[in-house]
């Protein structure tokens, strides 16, 4: 996928996309009825499995006194916590959020939209990533790929 040049490199993260997609979510929940009142007591649990991911993984950085942020270089292989279960957390956490949200909020398309919010992380960030994993980590980042999936 070819790099943005200007403005769109200045939004090119993750939460962007998230609220992007947050977004053609919140529209349509104002033109189109809600779901039942099952699904939104699920798209709360999930909301709030989304933070508890979210804070674990903020917290691995922060232990590490690594970079959180997308494109640099990090300074620390992390492989504990929740990174021991998953290489992505921050990126799981945001797909269940969008899950979530979508849910509570009554509106099918971020069901949808999920897969794509999963693609674009992939495309956009995770394999740049891991490939800087590699570059700075060698065989430490090979043998933690091999034992911890990207996702879940």
């Amino acid at each position: 996928m070819a790099e943005p040049s200007g403005v769109l490199r200045a939004l090119d993260y993750p939460p962007v996309w998230l609220m992007a997609a947050l977004g053609l979510v919140w529209l349509e929940t104002a033109l189109v009825p809600g779901l039942v009142d099952w699904a939104r007591g699920l798209g709360n649990v999930l909301v709030l499995l989304a933070i508890a991911i979210f804070v674990l993984a903020v917290w691995e950085f922060l232990r590490a006194r690594s970079t959180i942020i997308p494109h640099q270089t990090p300074q620390k292989l992390i492989t504990t916590g929740i990174f021991a279960m998953s290489r992505n957390p921050i990126y799981l956490a945001d797909v269940i959020l969008l899950v979530g949200l979508s849910l509570r909020w009554g509106a099918v398309s971020g069901l949808l939209l999920a897969p794509v919010l999963v693609w674009i992380l992939q495309q956009r960030f995770i394999h740049g990533e891991e490939a800087r994993l590699h570059a700075t980590f060698g065989a430490d980042a090979t043998r933690y790929m091999a034992r911890t999936r990207r996702w879940i």
